[in-house]
C-alpha cells in the first residue's frame, strides 16, 4: 500500500492540466489567464476533457493522461473532486484554488493563486497523502464496475419513499443490518463532508481508518462505526422489492439491486494534495467549519 509522502524535491512538472468550474466566470477567466502564463514559461498546458482554455492547449484524453504531472483546479470542492475523478487513480498532485464558498479542499485563495503556483514550482510546498476508496460493484458474482473516491461512497434510497435495508460485512463477518435513508462510507478526507452533516465523527487525514455513518437510521442503536482501513467492507440489499442508488464523490453511479454486492476498501494508491508547509489541519477546521466556536 502506497502511504509515503511524495517528495517536492522530485517535482519537476512539464505537463500541467488546468480544470475550472464552468458555472463561475471568474474561474474561467483565471484559468485562461493562468494557462497563458504557464505557456509563456514553456510548460505544456492541457485543458480537462470537454473544457477549453486558450490556443496551444490540448485536452486531457485517455492517451495522454499518464503524461500529466500536475493538476490545478479552480473552483470549489466539487471541481477538485472532478479533477480526482479525471485522474482515474493516478497519484498526480492537485493544487486547489478556491472560487467557491467553503473550499475545504481548495484552500488557496484566488488572489494567492500565482504565489501558490510559484511556490510549488520552487519546491516550497508539501505533497500530503490522502487515502482513497476503491469501490467494486459485483452483480451475481461478476465485476460490473470499479470506481475510486477521495471523499465518500453513499448507498441511498434515492427517490424511493421507503428506507433501504442493507447488510454490512467486514472481511465476510456480518457487522449489522441497517434500515436507514442511506449509508455513508467515508475516508478521513471525506469525514468533514456529508459524513459530518449526518452526525459522523471528524477523522484527521493521517488516521488509517474508514468511517461508516447511517443517515436517519430506524434504530436508535445504529451509530457511526470506524473500521481499520486494511479491511474490506461489503454491502448487500436485503429486499428484492427495493432498490438503492450508489453515489461516489457526489456522482450518481446508478441503481443497486439485491443481486449486487458493493465492496469497499482502501485504494492502494494515495491521492496527493498540495499544501503550504505551515498548513495546519485544525486551523482549517476552525476557519472553514467554525470548529469549536460557541453559537
Amino acid at each position: 500500500m502506497s502511504s509515503q509522502k511524495k517528495s517536492a524535491q522530485e517535482f519537476k512538472p512539464r505537463n500541467i492540466c488546468i480544470m475550472y468550474r464552468p458555472q463561475t466566470p471568474l474561474a474561467i477567466e483565471k484559468a485562461r489567464e493562468l494557462s497563458t502564463w504557464l505557456l509563456d514559461q514553456k510548460f505544456k498546458v492541457f485543458a480537462s476533457p470537454k473544457q477549453t482554455l486558450v490556443k496551444r492547449c490540448q485536452r486531457v484524453s485517455a492517451t495522454n493522461l499518464n503524461s500529466i504531472d500536475w493538476v490545478i483546479a479552480l473552483g470549489g470542492d466539487g471541481t477538485y473532486l472532478s479533477a480526482v475523478k479525471m485522474l482515474k487513480g493516478h497519484d498526480t498532485p492537485i493544487l486547489g484554488v478556491n472560487m467557491g464558498s467553503l473550499g475545504f479542499l481548495t484552500s488557496v485563495k484566488a488572489e494567492d493563486m500565482y504565489k501558490a503556483v510559484q511556490l510549488t514550482l520552487q519546491n516550497k510546498t508539501e505533497f500530503r497523502p490522502r487515502a482513497q476508496l476503491h469501490i467494486t460493484i459485483r452483480r451475481n458474482g461478476k465485476v460490473r464496475e470499479e470506481m475510486i473516491a477521495l471523499n465518500d461512497a453513499v448507498i441511498e434510497r434515492g427517490s424511493s419513499a421507503h428506507l433501504i435495508n442493507i447488510a454490512v460485512y467486514s472481511e465476510k463477518h456480518l457487522v449489522s443490518e441497517y434500515k436507514a435513508d442511506a449509508l455513508i462510507i467515508a475516508t478521513p478526507t471525506g469525514s468533514t463532508a456529508y459524513n459530518l452533516a449526518a452526525g459522523g465523527p471528524i477523522l484527521h487525514p493521517d488516521v488509517k481508518a474508514i468511517v461508516l455513518t447511517p443517515v436517519c437510521p430506524h434504530a436508535l442503536t445504529s451509530r457511526p462505526l470506524i473500521f481499520p482501513d486494511d479491511q474490506q467492507l461489503s454491502f448487500r440489499l436485503l429486499s428484492k422489492a427495493k432498490k438503492a442508488t450508489l453515489v461516489v464523490d457526489g456522482t450518481n453511479c446508478g441503481e443497486l439491486t439485491i443481486n449486487d454486492e458493493v465492496c469497499i476498501m482502501r485504494h492502494d494508491v494515495n491521492h496527493f494534495i498540495i499544501r503550504n508547509p505551515g498548513h495546519n489541519y485544525f486551523s482549517l477546521l476552525r476557519e472553514k467549519l467554525k470548529f469549536g466556536e460557541r453559537s
